[in-house]
């Protein structure tokens, strides 16, 4: 079959010509649009957004380094350096360039002699890390060790040497739990804060104490460094360098010669000194041991120095000023006198001591198992005598004992700049009802009075009960330096009754009283105080009928607290302080309460002495702090099969001697340490066991 031939009907030339003109028109009115979108984006590109694209161009070119600001120094009252900081050479990985991370964490360990649980750290930090947040691998580097992992770069993806500064703190142990240490920002710290110096290698934030509370003024402002760089990345010049802010200096009223004294003086056991002037409230010294090296923590501390410090039974890891809450024992005698005193008390009656009383169903015992026969409120509290005070108390009531030890400061909250603060109890007949639902029961008023029971005050409140005692005002106790505040309010006592009870403990350390230890070596200068001892553990009748154990018979949780608070001297007082020995017993004469208290303040007024029988004394406990916690560390390490770290080198060992070595005698007339190029803006015997008398 054939098809028909289709052929287009009214097809003319003319209408091809106008077809064809149509569709032209159509494509050049596109061709057209598209020319002039692509004209206005140029034109946009070049134009509007010439700064953008200039800069992206410029970046492919400079590279733009941020340099960490250094941080401000925390100083004491007379300028000398807490916290400063120094020069040295470090090396960091930045976890997103490394490449084959075993074999160059090998090669660094070889190069740097890191000891094992360095190792482990590293590692454990790369893989915590996120992208370029620098993980420390050593700070504090010789010459030479920078040196040889610098060469290697090209063989070292991933590694970052610099030039910087590290925190550095003298008096190392001694300040832990006062200044707190700094740290490499946590992969948190950076979500939180999206800042880019916080993966900056080399850059540190306070993690902890003053450190932490002052970040902000501590803290500075970064500078920038311009680099010239091939595509490859390899520097071609260095362009220009904005310096860095440093942080602000902060000056404390801590006096760091005491501060470091008191810490030494601590010697080897558990516990806290306190010392406050007694004119305007200021904080001399805080010093809790024993404690942690800040040295370390900045540094980056290793698992096994952290095991060694958290499984410690002395608890390092904690602020015993702050945080550590101990019954007061005999220590309140004079505050609970001063409050039958106000409440119309006559210092004279007496009391007859028998050794024992009974109160309800149960027996109370004194110190003295044989009495004290008549005692007057003097005696009583010359001699700590317990049965005075139960009988006093239990006339006089629980209230009038419970409003003085408020007014002195014991239950009080201190604005002190640390986050973590335990404040302990002053219990009433209304605390009880509201913490157990319990009515307050006569013994309760007499374990309270002889600061038993449920009353618990920490160090600081001691100092403060002390110096409130000794200057008869409201004094607040105060850290920083200079800073704005109202006068003292008068407590409201009878200047009168503060004399009986100054008298009375002048005659605890210089007279026939329990606390003989803390006489001062200063000629002429006499200390008055008030001992105490605080029991952990109820002594049964049964054991009383065949002898108390003694506490150098008792694990070492089970023996009692001693403490110590006095002021000196006696006569005009300038000084409060409040001491507590941790289960320490008063089992070593030389370590405990009263006669680290009477050291502590003798250097207030003689150091060179002070500080000649603290050496004396630090030939038997194996060294100052620093040497001690070495000592430590090496036997922790020995007992879990660990070998030695690696051998330092000279360099190394020089440094460490000349930063950490036995420091003199610190005067007010100290010169300021301004090697890390930043100056601060503000001016500048052998033991004993023998069981000395207690309460």
């Amino acid at each position: 079959m054939k098809f028909p031939k289709l052929t287009p009907k009214n097809i003319t030339q003319a209408s091809l010509s106008h077809s064809f003109t149509r569709r032209a028109m159509v494509l050049g009115t596109i061709q057209g649009g598209i020319g002039v979108l692509l004209a206005a984006r140029m034109g946009w590109i070049s134009i509007a957004e010439n700064e953008k694209y200039s800069l992206l161009s410029e970046s492919n070119r400079v590279n733009l380094t941020l340099v960490p600001p250094r941080r401000g120094w925390i100083i004491d009252r007379h300028g000398i350096p807490i916290a400063k900081n120094r020069t040295d050479f470090r090396v960091d990985i930045i976890p997103d360039r490394l490449q084959d991370r075993a074999r160059v964490v090998g090669t660094l360990a070889q190069l740097l002699s890191l000891a094992p649980e360095d190792v482990e750290r590293i590692n454990e930090e790369l893989d915590k890390a996120a992208g370029f947040q620098p993980v420390q691998v050593s700070d504090k580097l010789s010459y030479d060790q920078y040196a040889a992992v610098s060469v290697r770069l090209p063989d070292l993806p991933g590694i970052a040497p610099a030039q910087g500064f590290s925190r550095d703190y003298p008096a190392g142990p001694s300040v832990g739990h006062l200044i707190g240490y700094v740290g490499v920002a946590s992969a948190k710290d950076y979500d939180e804060r999206k800042d880019p110096l916080l993966i900056t290698p080399g850059y540190k934030i306070g993690k902890d104490g003053l450190e932490r509370t002052f970040e902000a003024a501590l803290n500075g402002k970064p500078g920038a460094k311009r680099v010239e760089v091939t595509a490859r990345g390899k520097v071609v010049r260095e362009l220009t360098t904005r310096p860095d802010t440093p942080g602000k200096t902060i000056q404390l009223t801590i006096d760091a010669g005491l501060q470091e004294f008191a810490g030494r003086r601590l010697g080897t056991q558990s516990g806290s000194v306190v010392v406050v002037d007694c004119r305007t409230g200021d904080l001399l010294a805080m010093a809790s041991m024993p404690s942690f090296d800040p040295n370390s923590f900045s540094d980056g501390i290793s698992h096994m120095e952290w095991d060694m410090l958290s499984q410690d039974d002395h608890v390092p890891l904690r602020n015993k000023t702050l945080q550590g809450l101990y019954p007061p024992g005999s220590t309140v005698k004079p505050m609970v006198a001063l409050s039958f005193l106000e409440a119309g008390l006559d210092p004279n009656e007496t009391v007859q001591c028998s050794g024992a009383i009974r109160v309800g169903n149960g027996r109370f015992h004194c110190w003295r198992r044989g009495g004290h026969g008549a005692v007057n409120m003097h005696r009583g509290i010359e001699q700590s005598c317990d049965i005075y005070f139960y009988v006093m108390a239990q006339r006089l009531g629980m209230q009038v004992i419970a409003d003085m030890a408020r007014k002195l400061g014991l239950g009080q909250k201190f604005p002190l700049p640390y986050p973590s603060q335990s404040y302990g109890t002053v219990p009433d007949a209304a605390w009880k009802k509201k913490k157990y639902d319990q009515d307050w029961q006569v013994y309760d008023t007499v374990n309270a009075t002889i600061g038993q029971g449920y009353m618990l005050v920490n160090p600081l409140q001691i100092a403060i009960m002390a110096a409130r005692l000794a200057s008869g005002k409201a004094l607040m106790p105060n850290l920083l330096f200079g800073a704005k505040r109202e006068p003292a309010l008068p407590l409201g006592v009878s200047r009168e009754h503060l004399e009986i009870i100054w008298a009375a403990m002048r005659d605890v350390v210089n007279g026939r009283g329990t606390g003989g230890g803390a006489r001062l070596s200063v000629p002429d200068i006499l200390m008055a105080g008030k001992t105490g001892t605080a029991q952990v553990r109820r002594i049964t009748m049964a054991e009383r009928r065949s002898g108390v154990r003694s506490n150098a018979s008792l694990a070492f949780k089970l023996r009692d607290h001693a403490l110590f608070m006095g002021f000196a001297p006696a006569d005009n007082p300038r000084y409060a302080i409040g001491t507590v020995i941790e289960h320490g017993g008063h089992v070593n004469i030389i370590q405990d309460a009263p006669r680290i208290s009477g050291d502590v303040m003798s250097y207030l007024f003689d150091p060179k002495d002070a500080m000649e029988r603290l050496v004396a004394y630090e030939k038997d406990w194996g060294g100052d702090p620093f040497a001690r916690q070495e000592a430590q560390m090496a036997a922790y390490r020995a007992a879990h099969g660990m070998a030695p770290p690696p051998a330092t080198t000279a360099e190394n060992t020089a440094n460490a001697a000349d930063q950490h070595g036995t420091p003199a005698v610190v005067t007010p007339a100290a010169t300021l340490d301004t090697s890390s190029a930043q100056a601060p803006s503000t001016p500048a015997a052998s033991v004993s066991n023998v069981q000395e008398e207690t309460d």
